[in-house]
């Protein structure tokens, strides 16, 4: 899948998710912000000028997103998370915004209600795709930006620490297996040397990490 879809699934299967930024000293804040748009590279959110969320995203632009859905049960969820920059754009998309989300018309019902409405964009950022619907389970990596680099990839290149990172093995594997008995989704391919965990289906939980003896396993 590319960018586009997992926003996509960010809009209409997850809708509402929660969006993070930092107060003027610093402390992490948290909220319930719907997604209103989405396009192939982007997201857009409305919020009010006369809100501390609106305070906070002009003096710091930076912000992370994460949303949930699915089913009942735990084993039947989808994750989308990014960490990004919100641009401001003013009342650009304001009107579609409110063709494409009815519901804002029950709580903005006048024009003149609706000028103290932003409209904030993200277009710049990483994420990161997780479904647990599936089995094995599947991850995924994303970039949201204007260039080809916007498709999904399996492959998780960010940090040190922009997120997501992971778990590689290097040259130093002896081919023991002890790290692929460790692996609760068996998601490391044994057929060459240096094995290769299989970034699409790691849980990231740090087990083969710890068990190879030969320290053969970095994280990054």
């Amino acid at each position: 899948m590319e960018t586009k879809d997992y926003l996509k699934i960010l809009k209409e299967e997850i809708h509402s998710t929660v969006i993070a930024t930092v107060d003027g000293e610093g402390r992490p804040v948290t909220r319930v912000i719907d997604i209103m748009l989405t396009d192939e590279k982007s997201l857009y959110f409305i919020t009010a000028k006369g809100k501390a969320f609106y305070a906070q995203l002009m003096e710091n632009p930076y912000i992370a997103i994460s949303g949930m859905c699915g089913g009942e049960g735990t084993m039947n969820k989808k994750v989308v998370s990014i960490r990004g920059k919100a641009e401001n754009i003013g009342s650009e998309k304001l009107k579609e915004v409110f063709e494409q989300n009815p519901y804002m018309a029950e709580i903005y019902p006048q024009e003149e209600s609706r000028t103290a409405l932003e409209v904030f964009r993200v277009s710049e950022g990483t994420g990161e795709f997780f479904d647990l619907s599936v089995k094995p389970i599947f991850r995924d990596t994303f970039l949201l930006s204007g260039n080809a680099a916007g498709k999904g990839s399996g492959q998780a290149e960010y940090n040190r620490y922009g997120q997501p990172g992971g778990y590689f093995i290097t040259d130093q594997c002896r081919g023991c297996r002890i790290c692929y008995s460790k692996c609760p989704q068996k998601c490391i391919d044994m057929t060459a040397k240096p094995f290769v965990i299989q970034q699409e289906h790691c849980l990231h939980c740090g087990n083969c990490f710890t068990a190879c003896p030969f320290g053969a396993v970095v994280r990054s």
